[in-house]
């Protein structure tokens, strides 16, 4: 059998978990659309990891394309703007 690693580019917000209103983060990969959450950060991590395990090997048993990403492409950056007037914050 053949191993492939893969490096996914993961998100992850301070968030607040939904059922029980407490403080945790969110985990996204937004290559795949795959989302997970935790306690922590590290936890996110490990929640997302894991789905991001099983939805890959759920394409690869369905025999379907597999999205990766391509860092050699795409272009990770944050980008600052101006805005006026009252602004209220999400």
């Amino acid at each position: 059998m053949q191993t492939t690693v893969l490096n996914y580019r993961v998100i992850v917000e301070p968030d607040t978990q939904t059922g029980t209103g407490k403080p945790g983060f969110t985990a996204v990969c937004p290559t795949l659309g795959v989302a997970d959450d935790g306690d922590t950060i590290e936890e996110a991590l490990f929640n997302v990891k894991g789905a991001i395990e099983a939805y890959v090997q759920s394409l690869i048993d369905d025999d379907l394309a597999v999205p990766v990403d391509k860092p050699e492409r795409d272009m990770v950056t944050t980008t600052q703007v101006e805005v006026h007037g009252n602004l209220q914050f999400a």
